[in-house]
Parts: structure tokens; sequence; C-alpha cells
């Protein structure tokens, strides 16, 4: 599905000084229609309450939907992917360790992409839900 082949070492390249890489998300599988990424509990990613921050959860979503959309343009030279819209459903509080995020596609269109993204524990759990939304733009908009 991914028109774009792209290593780790590519998606982690995406992240330097931006918001991905301030949190710690780190690329670990790409699939024939699937990425997978973990983001640490910490610091960086809770809330003032001890535990992970809606927030944090959502720039996972987004960043794996971004990325994903990026990998299926026709040409990365003349299009963007760019968010139109995200959606999440937190079902469980995580404290520490490691949340898992993988995006897989929902719809690949020609000017919208929509994306599941389903992030777990460290025992599977479910943690949150996310549905994105992709608008493809030309790049020089």
């Amino acid at each position: 599905m991914f028109k774009n082949n792209a290593s780790i070492d590519f998606l982690k390249s995406l992240d330097t000084n931006s918001m991905g890489g301030h949190l710690g998300i780190e690329y670990l599988e790409i699939g024939a229609d699937y990425i997978l990424a973990r983001m640490p509990v910490d610091h960086r990613t809770r809330q003032p309450f001890g535990i992970l921050h809606g927030g944090a959860s959502v720039v996972l979503a987004e960043s794996l939907g971004s990325v994903a959309s990026f990998l299926c343009l026709d040409d990365p030279q003349t299009q963007r992917a760019v968010g139109l819209e995200i959606n999440a459903n937190h079902l469980r509080s995580v404290k520490e360790g490691y949340v898992y995020g993988q995006v897989t596609p929902i719809h690949v269109g020609r000017t919208t992409h929509i994306w599941d993204i389903r992030i777990t524990n460290e025992a599977n759990k479910l943690v949150c839900v996310s549905r994105l939304t992709i608008a493809i733009i030309e790049a020089n908009r």
C-alpha cells in the first residue's frame, strides 16, 4: 500500500527537532499497511496527576497517521499530507513504561486519507483509539 519506501531511520529523521522527537516517539516497524511506534510515559508525556496526558496520545496518533499518509503520496515533491480532523477516546490510564501506537488505513483516496490508530500499554491493553482524517493538498499552498 505504501508507495514511498521508507526505512525506520528515515522515519526517525522526520522527528528531529519536532514534537515527536521531543516526546520520545520511536518508530519500531513498517509493514505493508501499518506502522508501529512507541512513546514513553515519563515527565514529557504525563499530566500533572501522574498519568499519560491525553494530548500526548493524540500527538502519537497524529504523528503515525501523518507519516503513513506521506508514504502514500503519489508525488511527495508536489503534494502534502495535512491533518484535517482527529478524535481520540481515552480508555485506560498509564502511569509508566511505554505506550504503543499502530496505524492502519480505513480509506486512502486521492484527496483524503482516513487512519485508525490504536494505542496500547505494555500488556497490550487498549489505552486509546483514534481516527485521523488527512487532506492531500498541493505543496505550494
